[in-house]
């Protein structure tokens, strides 16, 4: 016998013990509960049995019924004793069954949830997507108006049928916009959080069993092994309603005390926005329009994350589309599916990143690119050129303001000579929140606040459409109210800055002795008639779209 041979042998020795020692236990354990104990490991399970109970629950509770004869259910079960299993039989018990409980072997549960395979006719599928029914959804959207309201809900629920609380979560976070979902173990309990409008706010604290079944439910629909819980997983499912289809994107990590779930809601409505709902003001918004309708150069669109770069430059695509054009776009990863337009995503795995992805798109022959982002000097080039030889090319780039985008790119190696004539327009943005009409209160600025904000003013551009200051300058600051959560702020927009790459900016960017710095440029764009973030929010405090503290809180202290 060969050495392969012997260790092979001796692997199949060890796993016939260690599936011994398991049957072993599960009989000791039915005899210390007085149930019955039975091997299912080559049991041929009854699919009429199986359709008793969801797979998702079968899974989250350890248990799958293998029989079904009449009105009585012979119940397999890894420990009659957990929460969850119980849960399943007052549930078959609520429908008129009675139940008998069997214990088994998770090898026995492993046997039998294969058959879940072969149902056929079964209305939804476990993995992959989430069908909320219609009325279902209306009625929970109709009932939960506030994050008050949900927590009740949440607090309340009882039902043996797991998935349903998990129904709740889902149409809260629909019903209320948010971005995200957050389900996180702590020492004392689970908290389950939502990002609204950038900000995450608390919901409610989940019983522990109920985590567990939604924890086995994401991971199930999401594709990801429900077995491992110490290492990071990822995963997507779809969320279906009567209007819109909503992609998930799920990662869990382990933690201290179980395993952190964030889910991203990407909402196809998030980006059915046109350039005004942005928050762009009308002069900004005449600058965009003549930009992006030029045939070629460089747009970037500059920010941290979360910034709102993506939407901006997806409204630019909305924009600038027809049929008459070829638009492609390179993302990392895809997150909105737009009509129309050819949709490609990096596989650093497939040799397809930015750079490699952007000489495969130039042969397609596009009169527009989106590149996701341009992360180093080969992307950058790459960029630059196509934008030289008759491409529009849109991208983001990470720098703190507009004019900063000419440092950043220099200090990447981009020759001064390619970048001047090849950048169009550099967009700084940051997303603020917008004070809720229903409950926003006045509040009159100090002596102090009322000259700078007369000094901004004076200063800002003649396209600039100005506010008529009094002796009394008057904004508005949060307060809270039902309708709003109680946080004084419903939405977000943008507050921005523009940097127009003229003749004289050029000149400066390809003087050749030493590279500009970015208040260099600020100095020169500002004398050329640029408004900063600074002013843009201004004019939006003024005008009761935002408060001061809330634009303080993105920019920094600027009043």
């Amino acid at each position: 016998m060969t050495d392969k041979e012997n260790e092979k042998k001796i692997g199949q020795l060890l796993e016939a013990a260690k599936e011994a020692a398991e049957e072993r236990e599960a009989e000791r354990l039915a005899k210390s509960l007085g149930v019955q104990y039975v091997n299912l490991v080559r049991y041929a399970p009854q699919t009429q049995a199986l359709q008793l109970i969801s797979e998702e629950e079968a899974r989250a509770a350890l248990c799958a019924p293998f029989n079904i004869q009449q009105k009585q259910v012979f119940l397999a079960c890894k420990n009659p004793a957990l929460e969850a299993t119980r849960n399943v039989i007052k549930s078959l018990k609520n429908q008129g069954y009675e139940v008998e409980i069997f214990v088994v072997s998770l090898k026995s549960l492993e046997t039998l949830w294969r058959g879940y395979k072969f149902i056929t006719g079964r209305k939804k599928e476990i993995t992959g997507g989430l069908e909320i029914d219609t009325n279902r959804l209306a009625e929970l959207s109709s009932e939960i108006k506030n994050i008050a309201i949900l927590k009740e809900k949440i607090n309340n629920f009882d039902s043996p049928y797991i998935s349903q609380i998990f129904e709740i979560i889902i149409a809260g976070a629909l019903t209320m916009d948010a971005s995200d979902i957050h389900i996180e173990p702590e020492e004392r309990g689970v908290r389950l959080r939502y990002r609204l409008d950038g900000v995450l706010q608390d919901v409610a604290d989940l019983n522990e069993h109920y985590y567990r079944s939604i924890l086995s439910r994401i991971k199930l629909l999401g594709g990801m092994k429900i077995n491992i819980h110490t290492a990071p997983q990822d995963g997507r499912f779809t969320i279906k309603t009567k209007d819109v289809e909503i992609e998930v994107r799920v990662s869990i990590i382990p933690s201290a005390y179980g395993e952190t779930v964030v889910m991203r809601l990407l909402d196809p409505r998030r980006i059915q926005l046109d350039l005004k709902d942005l928050g762009f003001r009308e002069d900004d918004l005449t600058i965009i329009e003549e930009q992006i309708a030029r045939p070629n150069g460089l747009i970037l669109n500059t920010g941290p994350t979360g910034s709102g770069k993506t939407t901006t430059l997806y409204a630019f695509l909305r924009r600038i589309y027809q049929p008459g054009i070829k638009i492609i776009t390179i993302e990392d990863p895809i997150e909105y599916h737009l009509e129309g337009i050819t949709q490609t995503q990096v596989n650093p795995t497939r040799d397809y990143t930015f750079a490699n992805g952007l000489r495969s798109i130039l042969r397609q022959d596009p009169d527009v690119i989106l590149v996701g982002e341009i992360r180093d000097n080969e992307t950058a080039e790459i960029a630059m050129h196509a934008s030289l030889t008759g491409h529009l090319v849109l991208s983001t780039l990470h720098t703190n303001d507009a004019c900063g985008t000419v440092p950043r790119l220099l200090d990447m190696k981009v020759q001064p000579a390619i970048l001047a004539p090849a950048l169009n327009l550099a967009i700084a943005q940051r997303l603020v929140r917008k004070l809720c009409v229903h409950c926003r209160e006045e509040v009159e600025a100090t002596p102090e606040q009322a000259d700078k904000i007369r000094k901004a003013i004076e200063r800002m551009p003649q396209r600039v459409k100005k506010p008529q200051l009094g002796k009394r300058i008057t904004f508005y600051k949060s307060k809270g109210c039902n309708l709003c959560n109680g946080t004084g702020y419903k939405g977000r927009v943008a507050i921005a800055e523009l940097l127009v790459v003229d003749r004289d900016i050029q000149d400066l960017i390809n003087r050749g002795d030493r590279m500009p710095t970015a208040n260099e440029i600020k100095d020169l764009a500002l004398k050329k008639g640029m408004t900063t973030m600074e002013d843009d929010a201004i004019l939006k405090i003024l005008d009761g779209v935002t408060s001061l503290s809330e634009a303080e809180n993105v920019l920094g202290k600027f009043l």
